[in-house]
């Protein structure tokens, strides 16, 4: 009798399981096609501008298309194995996915830090109060963008070229080895030195793009204080001061800011934590997939409120079709 009930409660549970999974899927699967979508217009957006209509281009899109290509391929990389490993598919893969897999994963994320720090740099260098010793700088600015892209892409794929050397296909669900593991992927573990060097390279290289992300918001938080101040005293009941298209778009970046910071410390706590413990918990590796596309989708849904292009191109595109018709 207790065997029975011990054989029941175990299917009910296991039920329990495939339904929780299932249902994590479905959600992940609206959050990476929303974000994938978001991030995709967007991408088309700069492209567009870029190529068809270059009076529109404004400084900052060069960084934000990085940014959202980032995204996209974070969410198609780390977004589809999570869904499909959700449903229950364990198809085997080979070794050589797995290393594309992972290496995207690892280079896509170091490129959303890059070009979200370098987004809100530029943005405080924007709105710095114009003088001799920031002249220079807010003159020469827009023409580093790209050569500081360029490079952030070259040395994040530099960096995590070790990846493609350690990274072999999971054949075997039992066999639980030190490092990063995932129900399709694993990484063997490195040398003792070679782990060291690549750890610090990854840390020194984190730590001083979210000093510099920190840096810039604290300052962009400062003039908006000041401003703030100065137009209470100067703002007049018949004519309200409205806020500046600068003004609106630092809110932008620090709101982007914001979640970046919270998205990428949550993630990393959990993925030291399945690293250096003992026991995997296939759930908390759900979970980290979760938090690991949360900013990939906010990102375009918080760029969009401050772009109004969208609309003008859909309103171009309808009044050429009328004029075509």
């Amino acid at each position: 009798m207790d065997v029975l009930s011990l054989a029941g409660r175990s299917k009910i549970d296991g039920h329990t399981v495939i339904f929780r999974d299932t249902l994590f899927g479905i959600l992940l699967a609206i959050q990476t096609g929303t974000g994938f979508l978001g991030n995709s217009l967007l991408f088309a957006l700069y492209m567009h501008t870029f190529f068809s209509l270059p009076c529109k281009k404004k400084p900052a899109d060069g960084i934000l298309a990085h940014l959202t290509l980032a995204n996209a391929l974070t969410l198609l990389f780390r977004g589809v194995p999570s869904i499909i490993s959700s449903f229950g598919m364990k198809h085997e893969i080979s070794d050589t996915v797995c290393k594309v897999v992972l290496y995207t994963q690892r280079v896509t994320r170091s490129i959303s830090l890059y070009t979200t720090s370098l987004q809100s740099t530029f943005q405080a260098v924007t709105i710095t109060v114009s003088g001799r010793k920031w002249a220079w700088l807010k003159n020469n600015i827009s023409t580093l963008i790209q050569p500081s892209i360029f490079s952030g892409w070259v040395i994040s794929m530099v960096i995590y070229s070790q990846i493609i050397l350690k990274t072999v296909a999971n054949r075997n669900t039992t066999d639980i080895i030190s490092g990063y593991y995932s129900p399709f992927c694993k990484v063997s573990t490195y040398d003792h030195e070679v782990a060291v060097i690549f750890l610090s390279t990854v840390l020194i290289q984190d730590v001083f793009f979210l000093s510099l992300m920190a840096c810039s918001s604290v300052y962009m938080v400062t003039v908006l204080s000041r401003h703030h101040r100065v137009a209470r005293l100067v703002r007049s009941s018949v004519y309200p001061s409205r806020s500046s298209p600068e003004h609106t778009a630092t809110h932008i970046i620090l709101m982007l800011v914001r979640c970046f910071i919270f998205f990428y410390w949550t993630n990393s706590f959990i993925t030291a934590y399945s690293l250096f413990g003992n026991n995997r918990n296939w759930q908390l590796e759900n979970v980290n997939a979760f938090i690991s596309t949360c900013y990939p989708t906010i990102c375009p849904l918080v760029l969009m409120k401050n772009e109004n292009r969208i609309s003008r191109l859909n309103f171009i595109n309808s009044r050429s079709r009328i004029f075509i018709h």
